[in-house]
């Protein structure tokens, strides 16, 4: 089984590394894998042979601290909110660290160098009568700088006296020397001056390194400070997505509505949600009518129209009308905690690339402080004095980093993954994040992924003197009592259409060809060319353009009356606005395009034509995907593979990146490495470029780490004092420290601004056959609102800005803008007065 842990007491990237390798190495144990950055560990034993008690007691052992991860959903504190609470804690305790340090550490540079810069000084810290005075009272305020920083000392010598030294114990050694050095000169001072040797007096009072010990504290405080605030923005997009969860939901009980708290809604609860209110938890609408804002779990700016049979997610806004829903999903089984949960799911493990820092790191320590006593050694036997080796040997402790090389994966990892979250994409781990980068051949599904996955009518063409409307109500009669996929495509359209509704009798399904009743008195006929046929209807031209839109992969279904033909309707399962967009993306990417569909060659075909596709396999089996796949992958080809999760599993399982497309269902996410939230295929392109982006990022990290550490440990050894007189101060040391670590997460915080592929925004056109005409292009302007602090300000916003006649507004709470698209003229006065009656202010209309 696979479970969770808390660990306590982790630095830096060594300590992960001890408690992986203390719990690795206990019988049962399959997998380990420890992060830093949450710090949590992800185990997975044989549960016959190992129990949780014995992983605690092996961390425990290895001188940390573990406990089983708690995870509890609803109101209270969450598997998510965990880390970003203690990240708060510890900054907070860092802040106060901080702050205190710096009141005695400023005193005590003023003391200690002061007199060099020319500043005033009291007059009893002057001279070698007064060097006693002067460095004793340096000591003091040393004294609470070192007791402030005391977790240094008590995490760094116990992980030292255990074998497995980790950066703490780097400052804990370095620090601990400049202090004993400093009161070793205290005596020294001391016996100068009772026995008149003012040679030593004036020696030793300049080489205190009473300030470099208080220096190094502090700054590598500033540096875990910072380090510490920047870590916790990592999981913004996580956050952001569990504050958008209702504390309470409104739920209908005998008639009345109830506000109870979230975790206390059951499966089958009927919920009532108003403009402007999250959704609590999933369920599918009951009654009413809305439109659901999505982005926070799917990335979609535009609101999806829901209605009665629809589904809803919890942490979704209603944006407009009042509805009832149902319950499905309540607590850790929402979409939203599977999310969170993948989120985590990802983090907690490592992708092949930070084995390479792991393995440094668990040597790199050791290495360092065998590094440091040799330089001192050396510098000494070149008869150079003990404070300028001890200089060497403190500067070559604090300035070496294992805490940057630890953080270049976990930082970019994370953040590259609740940067996918918050796009509507999900990956399950991080060696999927990383796999994708490398793809170069995509294999995609025709049907729910490259289509829309259900049949639409494309063309309307009437017969001679015959009337669009009159062949549109007298198919939808036909139709209507039908169950089959392509006569319901024909009524949903109908209905779109606002067609009048016929009365039709004595229905009568004619397998293999069709349908036949009586519509508004008459004889009519629905179906193929054969039954038209056999009925002696003529078709005349009607049969040379069905053969033209066959040829195109659409199914012509022809119509009669009283013996004549009406006319023909297309149907066709149609390609999604975006596919052409994203397939062209990918090929601009390097990337070979392959679709896969069990439809007829001729149909395939079509498609092909129509997106450009240069491979195209048709009548392919489920089981035949998989073969496919595998057929690219002994090319030498990183495939992914491209489904809904359901018919396509084998090949999603067989690829080596599974990306299942729509919905995230159950299927898929068992079955997928990647699961997209919607059924758009640009999300693929988007993945496979946030992937990339997160390798790059990760990259740059692992480099810059390597490179400070190659330069920095041989400029603070000395190695270039002989030639060009380098020699690096510890507290210059510690502050490049610090500053390793801060710019290793700053960098890795950029992909924040990673920005999708340009999305189309043209809706499907509407089928040939629409007797509307497209309106005129609509005005837009850009709106900044002052006061929106939540989704539901902007819900509220967007809902005044909307009830105006011909306008249509979409509200971004984060760029605090509303744009407005204007059907017909409305006034600056009339926008800006609905923003302000609803509690808010306009600064500028653009």
């Amino acid at each position: 089984m696979k479970q969770k842990f808390d660990v306590t007491g982790m630095t830096c990237s060594a300590c992960s590394a001890h408690v992986e390798k203390s719990v690795r190495k206990l019988e049962g144990v399959q997998d380990v894998s420890v992060n830093l950055l949450q710090n949590s560990m992800q185990v997975e034993y044989d549960e016959t042979v190992l129990n949780p008690a014995a992983i605690v007691s092996a961390v425990e052992q290895g001188g940390y601290g573990a406990s089983l991860h708690d995870k509890v959903v609803g109101t209270k504190t969450t598997s998510a909110a965990a880390p970003t609470d203690a990240a708060r804690e510890q900054t907070a305790s860092m802040k106060r660290r901080l702050i205190l340090s710096f009141c005695f550490l400023i005193p005590l540079m003023y003391i200690s160098m002061g007199h060099m810069l020319g500043l005033p000084t009291p007059a009893f810290f002057h001279g070698p009568q007064n060097a006693l005075i002067f460095s004793f009272t340096q000591f003091l305020l040393t004294l609470p700088v070192i007791y402030i920083n005391r977790k240094y000392y008590e995490v760094g010598f116990p992980a030292l006296f255990r074998g497995a030294p980790n950066m703490d114990s780097l400052i804990a050694i370095g620090s601990s020397a400049s202090l004993i050095y400093g009161v070793f000169a205290i005596y020294q001072i001391g016996w100068g001056l009772g026995h008149g040797a003012m040679d030593v007096v004036n020696a030793y009072s300049m080489d205190l390194y009473f300030e470099s010990a208080s220096m190094i504290l502090t700054l590598i405080t500033v540096g875990k400070f910072l380090e510490t605030r920047s870590k916790g923005k990592t999981s913004e997009a996580i956050e952001k997505l569990m504050n958008l969860t209702p504390k309470t939901a409104t739920v209908i009980r005998d008639g009345k509505e109830v506000q109870i708290p979230v975790d206390d809604v059951l499966v089958g609860d009927v919920l009532a949600v108003r403009p402007g209110q999250s959704v609590p938890v999933d369920g599918v609408i009951l009654e009413g009518a809305s439109a659901v804002d999505e982005s926070a779990l799917t990335g979609e700016s535009i609101p999806v129209e829901k209605a009665p049979g629809d589904p809803v997610i919890a942490a979704t806004i209603n944006k407009s009308g009042y509805f009832t829903f149902r319950a499905t999903k309540v607590g850790e089984n929402t979409t939203l905690s599977q999310i969170i949960q993948l989120v985590e799911d990802a983090n907690a493990t490592k992708a092949p690339i930070a084995k390479l820092a792991d393995k440094v790191s668990g040597v790199f320590v050791p290495v360092v402080i065998s590094i440091a006593v040799l330089s001192c050694l050396v510098w000494l036997l070149l008869g150079k004095p003990f404070d300028f080796a001890l200089s060497i040997g403190i500067a070559v402790l604090v300035i070496s980093c294992p805490c940057a090389l630890g953080l270049a994966t976990p930082v970019a990892i994370m953040v590259g993954t609740g940067k996918g979250a918050q796009n509507g994409i999900l990956f399950k781990s991080a060696e999927a994040l990383e796999v994708l980068h490398h793809v170069d051949a995509v294999v995609l599904d025709k049907t729910g992924t490259i289509t829309q996955g259900t049949p639409s009518v494309t063309d309307l063409l009437p017969a001679p003197g015959i009337s669009a409307k009159e062949l549109m109500e007298v198919a939808a009669a036909l139709e209507r009592p039908s169950e089959h996929p392509l006569a319901q495509a024909v009524t949903r359209y109908a209905d779109e259409q606002a067609a009048a509704v016929l009365p039709a009798g004595q229905f009568a399904a004619v397998t293999g060809f069709g349908v036949e009743a009586v519509v508004d008195g008459s004889p009519c006929l629905g179906g193929n060319k054969k039954l038209m046929a056999e009925r002696g209807v003529e078709l005349n031209a009607l049969a040379d353009a069905a053969e033209r839109l066959a040829n195109d992969g659409k199914t012509p279904l022809f119509f009669a009356r009283d013996g004549r033909a009406l006319g023909l309707i297309a149907v066709a399962d149609v390609v999604k606005p975006t596919s052409k967009e994203a397939i062209d993306a990918l090929r601009a990417m390097g990337v070979e395009v392959t679709m896969l569909t069990g439809d007829n060659e001729r149909t395939a075909r079509a498609i092909q034509r129509e997106l450009g596709l240069t491979s195209v396999i048709a009548e392919v089996l489920p089981a035949d995907k998989e073969r496919q796949v595998r057929r690219l992958q002994e090319e030498g080809k990183r495939v992914a593979m491209v489904g809904d999760g359901i018919n396509d599993a084998p090949a999603l399982a067989r690829a080596d990146v599974g990306v299942a497309i729509g919905a995230g269902t159950d299927v898929a996410i068992e079955s997928a490495d990647v699961v997209l939230m919607k059924s758009d295929l640009l999300d693929a392109v988007t993945a496979i470029e946030l992937s990339r982006s997160v390798i790059r990022n990760i990259k740059q990290n692992l480099f810059w780490a390597f490179f400070y550490n190659a330069i920095g440990i041989p400029l603070a050894a000395g190695v270039f004092f002989s030639l060009l007189g380098w020699k690096l101060s510890p507290m210059f040391g510690a502050a490049a420290m610090s500053l390793s670590s801060v710019c290793v997460v700053s960098n890795a915080l950029r992909l924040k601004f990673f920005k999708p592929r340009r999305r189309m925004t043209a809706a499907a056109g509407d089928p040939i056959i629409s007797s509307k005409t497209k309106g005129e292009t609509a005005m837009k302007k850009t709106m900044i609102i002052e006061g929106m602090m939540c989704a539901h300000c902007s819900g509220r916003v967007e809902s005044a800005l909307n009830a105006i006649d011909g306008v249509s507004a979409t509200v971004n709470l984060e760029e605090k803008s509303a744009t407005v698209t204007l059907s017909q003229e409305v006034g600056d006065d009339v926008l800006t007065k609905a923003v302000t009656d609803a509690g808010y202010t306009v600064t500028s209309i653009a």
